[in-house]
C-alpha cells in the first residue's frame, strides 16, 4: 500500500484541482492492477479558509483520500505528522507532495515505479532530462542553485535537487528515524535526507521530473531566500558541536529573528 501526504495550509483555491487529479489517476492505476492499493492523507495546519471542507467534500467521490486537522502550522510539522499517522496502516510505501500540484500524478508514480531496492527517491528539476514548465526566471535559477551549492557543501549530500517537494520512502527507513527529523520549515527537506543518509545510510535515489511552476505561489522573492539560507546554516549548526548557539537563537525576541 502506498501513502501520499499533502501538506495543506489555506489552499482553498488549489487542493480540489490538486485531489481530483491524484484521486482520478491512482484510482485507474490500481484498477490496471499497476499499483495494489493507495491513500492520500491531506495534512491540514493552522488553516484559516476552507481547506478541510473542500477535502471532506472531495473524500465522498474518492475513499482513498483521508485527512487530519492540526492548530499548528509549518511543513516539517505537517509532513511529520503525515508519516506518523501513514506508519499505522499497512503502507510499505509513504511518500509526500506539495499541495499545489507542482509535481503532477504521472511524475509521482515515476518515484513509485523507480524506488526498486532503494530506501528512497526524489524528484530533481535540475536533472538534463527534467522538464520544468514554464521554464524560471534567471533570478530563481540562480537563487536555488546557488543554495544548492550550500547545502552540498554543508552537509555532503549529492543531490542537485533537495528541495523538490515530492520524495518517497521504505516504510522501515521512516520507522527507524521518525523521532530524529526537526520539523523546520524551510529546511525540512534538508534534515530529513541528512537524517536519512547519517543515521541509516540510505540510498536515496534522484530521477529527472515534470515539474509546473504554479500559479498562486505563496513565495517572497526578497524574504525567502534569506529565510532558506539562515534555515540552512541554522539546522548545520544543529547537527554540530556549536548546537548551543542554535539555543541562544531561540531565546532572542521574535523581532529579531528572521525564520
Amino acid at each position: 500500500m502506498i501513502s501520499i501526504v499533502i501538506p495543506a495550509h489555506n489552499e482553498e483555491q488549489r487542493i480540489r484541482k490538486t485531489l481530483e487529479s491524484y484521486g482520478s489517476f491512482f484510482v485507474e492505476k490500481k484498477k490496471k492492477k499497476e499499483i495494489k492499493n493507495f491513500e492520500i492523507l491531506v495534512v491540514i495546519n493552522n488553516t484559516q479558509d476552507r481547506t478541510e471542507e473542500i477535502v471532506k467534500d472531495i473524500s465522498k467521490k474518492y475513499s482513498e483520500i483521508k485527512h487530519l486537522n492540526f492548530k499548528q502550522g509549518g511543513k516539517g510539522f505537517a509532513i511529520i505528522q503525515g508519516f506518523k499517522d501513514a506508519l499505522k496502516r499497512n503502507n510499505e510505501l509513504i511518500g509526500f507532495v506539495d499541495a499545489d500540484m507542482a509535481t503532477p500524478p504521472e511524475a509521482f508514480y515515476d518515484l513509485i515505479k523507480n524506488i526498486r531496492n532503494y530506501g528512497g527517491i526524489i524528484a530533481d528539476r535540475w536533472h538534463k532530462k527534467s522538464v520544468i514548465l514554464p521554464k524560471q526566471s534567471f533570478f530563481r535559477r540562480f537563487i536555488s542553485r546557488a543554495y544548492n551549492l550550500l547545502v552540498r557543501s554543508l552537509f555532503l549530500l549529492p543531490f542537485k535537487d533537495t528541495q523538490c517537494g515530492a520524495k518517497l520512502f521504505k516504510r522501515n527507513i521512516l520507522e527507524k528515524n521518525l523521532n530524529k527529523l526537526v520539523t523546520s520549515n524551510w529546511g525540512f527537506d534538508i534534515a530529513l535526507l541528512y537524517c536519512l543518509r547519517k543515521e541509516s545510510k540510505a540510498r536515496i535515489k534522484s530521477i529527472p521530473t515534470l515539474w509546473h511552476d504554479e500559479a498562486g505561489s505563496r513565495i517572497n522573492l526578497k524574504k525567502t531566500p534569506v529565510r532558506m539560507f539562515a534555515s540552512c546554516i541554522r539546522l548545520r549548526l544543529i547537527h554540530s558541536p556549536f548546537k548551543f548557539v542554535v539555543r541562544a537563537y531561540r531565546k532572542l525576541p521574535e523581532g529579531l529573528k528572521i525564520h
